[in-house]
């Protein structure tokens, strides 16, 4: 499960980079009940926070970079963004955006990984991270899709210290690996690796990618707000033995997530 204490190498943060603001916002309120707060004023609203019940649980802002495609990022929790900066480039990744400051909210930096999967890491400062998580309308997992499963424990393993169990997914899906912190317990699990095809990778043309994926209290219901407005369903709804039920999803502008009803323990 995710949890707030954001020990190094947990998610921490997420935000989505949308071609028009205000739709993504309308979207993602509609589907996952959370209320939007513009950084900025008038109607070109180039980003903010989104909450539910008063806590935010995740960031919003508008597509810039060139030739980029709509989708959320993940942040991971780290203790030094400029270390982490070099050990990527050791290990044969590529830095997208170099360290920064912002304010002093804390230190950021995003990168790809050697296949090219995109993801950000977050040096706290007076910020840790969102407010809500693990609950509905929240994060509760986070994803990714790659071609070389063992290459992406390789590299991720060395940078975060991550852990990885292995398991074999019901009628020859093949192997999911799940994600524990460094020195954690498994219970705190937070992720996980699925290998896929090239051609299972058209939202990227082949290339890896991280997703999240948000708790909800009746995946058929949010399944339904999806649709209603505007966005699709790549797969699901479907019931996953000891998970949940879940299904995965693109908003309007194609950014994927996963909404997942957890199973009663």
């Amino acid at each position: 499960m995710i949890t707030t204490d954001f020990a190094p190498g947990s998610p921490c943060w997420l935000d989505l980079g949308a071609p028009d603001v205000p739709a993504a916002a309308a979207f993602y309120g509609a589907v996952l009940g959370w209320s939007y707060q513009s950084m900025g004023e008038g109607e070109d609203m180039e980003g903010g926070m989104f909450r539910k019940d008063g806590k935010i649980v995740a960031g919003l802002g508008k597509l810039t970079e060139e030739g980029a495609r709509p989708a959320w990022m993940i942040y991971y929790s780290v203790a030094d963004a400029d270390a982490t900066t070099q050990a990527v480039e050791r290990a044969g990744g590529t830095v997208r955006v170099a360290p920064m400051d912002l304010d002093d909210w804390g230190r950021m930096a995003q990168y790809s990984d050697p296949l090219g999967g995109q993801f950000a890491v977050w040096q706290p400062g007076k910020d840790k991270g969102v407010e809500l998580v693990d609950q509905p309308g929240s994060l509760s997992w986070t994803e990714l899709y790659t071609t070389d499963a063992a290459a992406a424990k390789e590299f991720y393993g060395a940078l975060f210290g991550w852990r990885f169990s292995d398991m074999e997914l019901p009628g020859g899906g093949g192997t999911y690996s799940l994600i524990t912190p460094a020195g954690l317990p498994e219970e705190r699990m937070h992720g996980g690796v699925m290998q896929l095809p090239k051609e299972h990778l058209a939202l990227t043309s082949g290339r890896p990618y991280w997703h999240p994926v948000f708790a909800v209290a009746d995946c058929d219901a949010a399944v339904a707000a999806v649709t209603e407005n505007g966005g699709s369903v790549q797969m699901g709804p479907d019931d996953a033995a000891g998970v949940g039920r879940l299904a995965v999803c693109l908003d309007p502008s194609n950014a994927d997530f996963v909404v997942l009803t957890p199973a009663r323990s």
